[in-house]
């Protein structure tokens, strides 16, 4: 059996370490191609165009992405060109070989008006200007390449890069209190977690085409998060909660963003891990490459 050639943009951010780490077991099973920016501009039409009828890979997983939720307010430009023309480019380029596309994006598609956990078809209606890309780069992989696979996923976390259990755990061993608002409604997601059921995707080999959701099972806030990750790390700080009112930001949040993932369980026959035990496995692999 050949092997499949995979093709990740975004490889050195949490998802793209993610895959690396779980599909990279597989030396015979795949083989990956790893692009950051400097590597692959996706920006860059013609170069997109140029490095995928290079590579000709069995899949595009586009990691690459504006995350800078408060930034992006103040540089719509910037993420407009990486969330939207980049995912645009990405997905056309595919289109033209007839490969199909792994789209990774966000709850922040949803305005939180809600209290039922959401699903796939749920009323899109973002409140930042982060939220807007991404929705935009959705509709441009629909629009440009049937074969996409969307997944939607939530509090993205990992033992690597910039994230709210790296920056939580700095904090927290600098101060005796941290205030952490507990009126923003969701679920940590695990980045190998993601990475696995990405992998299950590849393995299928169906074709069910669409937009799917994936995060941790369970439901947290923002201050059961981070008052989780203290206790299982044994930090003595106090974690106190405030509602959003009081700790303001440039972006506004969905105050409930629960994403409800019967859809990809069932089409993928995925298991997906509780938060906690995902966080106390992300934990153990922090402090194992320290």
């Amino acid at each position: 059996m050949s092997s499949k050639k995979i093709l990740i943009t975004g490889a050195n951010g949490q998802l793209g370490s993610a895959l690396n780490l779980i599909l990279g077991q597989y030396p015979s099973l795949y083989e990956l191609i790893n692009t950051g920016h400097q590597e692959l501009d996706i920006t860059d039409k013609d170069r997109v165009e140029e490095y995928i009828a290079k590579t000709l890979p069995h899949f595009v997983i586009n990691c690459a992405a504006y995350t800078a939720v408060d930034k992006a307010e103040s540089e719509i430009d910037i993420a407009t060109a990486i969330n939207v023309e980049g995912v645009r480019n990405l997905a056309r380029a595919a289109n033209l070989h007839k490969l199909p596309i792994i789209h990774i994006s966000t709850d922040f598609v949803f305005d939180g008006k809600t209290s039922i956990p959401l699903v796939e078809d749920s009323f899109c209606n973002p409140i930042n200007v982060y939220g807007s890309s991404k929705y935009k780069g959705e509709q441009a992989a629909q629009a440009e390449n049937s074969k996409h696979f969307i997944i939607r996923t939530s509090w993205l976390y990992s033992s690597v890069g910039h994230n709210f259990l790296k920056s939580i755990t700095k904090l927290a061993t600098e101060r005796s209190t941290l205030s952490i608002v507990f009126d923003q409604i969701g679920t940590p997601t695990f980045a190998n977690d993601l990475a696995l059921a990405v992998k299950k995707i590849i393995d299928s080999e169906l074709a069910a085409y669409g937009v799917y959701h994936f995060s941790n099972e369970g439901v947290a806030s923002w201050y059961d998060f981070a008052k989780e990750l203290i206790d299982i790390q044994g930090i003595n700080c106090e974690i106190v909660p405030i509602v959003s009112s009081e700790y303001h930001t440039p972006a506004k949040r969905p105050a409930y963003s629960v994403l409800n993932k019967s859809k990809i369980k069932a089409t993928f026959q995925i298991e997906i891990p509780y938060w906690k035990d995902s966080l106390r496995a992300c934990i153990l692999e922090m402090n194992s490459v320290e």
